[in-house]
């Protein structure tokens, strides 16, 4: 088992994010989990990600507030506990259009060249 604390959680920058403090949970260090790597993202009123896409797949689970997801332009608004897989290469933003911090759980598989 490999446990670490949230306190010891590092800040991470994403690209074409504003708006969120991005801390990883787990990942990307000896004895962590192999094939995917989880962070909890804190975006504030008006922030966000995108529009853009990846390779692969990642999931969200939203823990507090509300996102909305924008994919194809249809807007989906997820509150506390909703969740959706993003697939490979969709295009995809994300907003929060609320007054409160949108807190997210994040789960992406490595990118290749980190395997």
């Amino acid at each position: 088992m490999h446990v670490k604390r949230f306190d010891d959680a590092q800040p991470y920058e994403a690209p074409n994010h504003r708006g969120v403090v991005g801390l990883r949970l787990q990942g990307f260090e000896d004895g962590g989990p192999e094939n995917q790597w989880i962070g909890l993202s804190q975006f504030l009123p008006g922030g966000g990600a995108g529009p853009d896409s990846t390779p692969f797949e990642k999931v969200y689970v939203v823990l507090e507030g509300e996102m909305t997801v924008l994919v194809n332009d249809a807007e989906t608004v997820l509150k506390k506990y909703d969740s959706c897989t993003i697939a490979p290469n969709e295009v995809r933003s994300i907003e929060n259009r609320s007054n409160h911090v949108c807190t997210m759980l994040v789960v992406i598989p490595y990118p290749p060249e980190a395997n």
